[in-house]
């Protein structure tokens, strides 16, 4: 299997999914990551009880996936940072690190002396990234931040997906949303900084924050809100089909299913929709003739759609379509995703043992390398490997117990 960040070591100061699940992408990718986690605490997320109406609990032994997805492929050790007695141990660390990430707001970053002149007065070498809420510079840059607030309200996104005049915004289509993508985000922020050292020498601070991740995933209407001078207008789509294109849009099936279509060429394609549908006279119809005709007859022609698709079941229109070049794709909920034949196929669902034996399931992330899915492997007990990571720094036995009588480790 392909493992380019092989060699790497990575030292992460971080909580929750966002910048976590870089260290996870990083760990698949074949670093060595350590997580230090608080001394008696640990991961605040650990403490989760209950997630998208599920119970669930973590004892530390136990698979918990919004702890295994961001953690896995990682080591744990168990340091109390705010203790003077910490502070050998986290140095050593520094000091054998290529990368230092953290998402720690800055007075704690102050507080604690992991801020970057902190850090790279022990390694003047290291990469230093922080992921924030709101950026490091700026009247928010002391403002803590979650997907739900930076990312998903005031990226844009929670707007953009909220009908004009609903009683309720539109909640994230799943959590961690905004932070697994932002996560992905930093790991690839640390590749280009990786492959600037090698080049250059020089080691960059490097810089993620959810709001800076919210805008660039809703670009496309900020440009142009920014090009109109103002708000967007409120634009009434209609029930089926796009204004003017009527294969474009979702369609509900017989029994229930939603398709969306998305034929950006009604011209092209609608000849092609209607003679797999068994109408091929609507395609001669005076309506509809033409891809300008189309167009102007859109709402019509929509309902056509509408009509036709609403007449046959799920499997009936897979067989009816089958060949069609024609874009569609059937709405997913979370289990379909889980078991679509793509994903497996091209091993973006994996498998990994957990701490009793068991083989479990994760969504693996999404780049490849020489057309090789990454290899799972579990995330850490919480402290599992403080032993380990000790004694490599060169920790005595008798030492090692004396740290955890101080309560320094854990």
């Amino acid at each position: 299997m392909a493992r380019p960040m092989e060699g790497v070591r990575v030292l992460e100061v971080a909580q929750y999914t966002f910048v976590p699940a870089s260290g996870a992408v990083l760990a698949d990718w074949g670093a060595d990551v350590i997580k230090v986690e608080h001394a008696e605490y640990g991961d605040a997320q650990r403490g989760l009880i209950r997630l998208l109406g599920l119970d669930v609990s973590s004892d530390g032994n136990t698979f918990f996936p919004i702890m295994e997805a961001p953690n896995r492929g990682k080591r744990s050790i168990g340091l109390a940072l705010e203790k003077p007695g910490a502070r050998v141990v986290l140095e050593k660390l520094v000091a054998r690190a290529d990368v230092f990430v953290t998402n720690f707001l800055p007075r704690s970053r102050s507080r604690l002396r992991i801020d970057v002149e902190d850090i790279r007065a022990i390694n003047p070498d290291i990469i230093y990234v922080r992921g924030s809420g709101f950026g490091q510079r700026g009247p928010e840059r002391d403002k803590g931040g979650y997907d739900g607030t930076a990312f998903w309200a005031r990226g844009g996104s929670a707007s953009g997906v909220t009908p004009p005049g609903a009683d309720r915004m539109t909640k994230m289509p799943a959590g961690a949303y905004g932070d697994s993508m932002g996560g992905l985000t930093i790991a690839g922020g640390i590749a280009a900084a990786l492959y600037r050292r090698a080049a250059t020498g020089a080691p960059s601070v490097v810089d993620v924050s959810l709001l800076g991740v919210g805008a660039w995933t809703t670009q496309f209407s900020v440009n142009l809100a920014l090009l109109a001078g103002g708000p967007l207008p409120d634009v009434e789509e209609p029930r089926h089909g796009a204004p003017t294109n009527p294969l474009i849009g979702a369609f509900r099936t017989a029994d229930g299913r939603w398709l969306q279509l998305s034929m950006l060429q009604p011209g092209v394609y609608w000849p092609e929709f209607c003679a797999v549908v068994g109408r091929p006279e609507l395609a001669e119809d005076d309506r509809f003739d033409s891809a300008e005709k189309i167009m102007a007859n859109a709402a019509e022609a929509a309902d056509l759609v509408a009509e036709i698709i609403a007449s046959l079941t799920y499997s009936e229109w897979l067989r009816t379509v089958e060949g069609m070049k024609g874009q569609w794709a059937v709405v997913q909920d979370a289990w379909d995703v889980g078991q679509d034949v793509s994903l497996r196929a091209n091993g973006h669902i994996g498998t990994l043992v957990d701490t009793e034996g068991r083989d479990r399931e994760l969504v693996v992330n999404p780049v490849q390398f020489d057309e090789t899915p990454a290899e799972l492997s579990r995330g850490p007990r919480f402290a599992e490997h403080t032993d380990e990571i000790l004694r490599e720094l060169g920790w005595s036995e008798d030492e090692l117990i004396q740290l955890k009588i101080d309560g320094v480790a854990t």
